[in-house]
């Protein structure tokens, strides 16, 4: 009976914490597309391969930083308080690498992005992916 009881409150728990883990990740994923130029889902919408494969790639970068800050955290808000300033981090770093490659290089990679460009989409997006796997690795 015991272990009835701990796999019912295992269960709950899994369902707490994935339910306020997704609508964590769609709080960041929205608090995000408030810094991009374009909007994502009307370019999704319209078929543009480059940002959905942009926006794949945030998601999945956002998904492995809330996974990892669930995984060292003692607590469900400090798992959220570890993702949430892992994604502002996360925010910075990558809007200070676009701007040196803006600067340094003239390679504008939302504008890029929003075009169509795939190679713009894949260096932009490996910028949220190598981001996380850096940042959950301080974790």
């Amino acid at each position: 009976m015991d272990q009835l009881n701990v796999t019912l409150q295992n269960v709950q728990a899994i369902g707490v914490w994935t339910g306020i883990s997704v609508v964590l990740l769609f709080i960041l994923m929205f608090v995000d597309s408030i810094f991009t130029s374009y909007n994502d889902m009307r370019e999704m919408k319209k078929g543009n391969v480059a940002v959905t494969t942009r926006f794949v790639m945030k998601l999945f970068a956002q998904g492995y930083i809330l996974s990892t800050s669930i995984r060292v955290a003692y607590s469900l808000g400090e798992a959220l308080i570890y993702s949430v300033i892992a994604f502002i981090i996360l925010l910075i770093i990558e809007w200070l690498v676009r701007l040196i490659l803006r600067v340094m290089f003239n390679l504008n990679l939302e504008e890029g992005t929003k075009n169509g460009m795939m190679s713009h989409a894949l260096l932009a997006g490996s910028l949220h992916v190598v981001g996380a796997f850096i940042i959950a690795a301080c974790l």
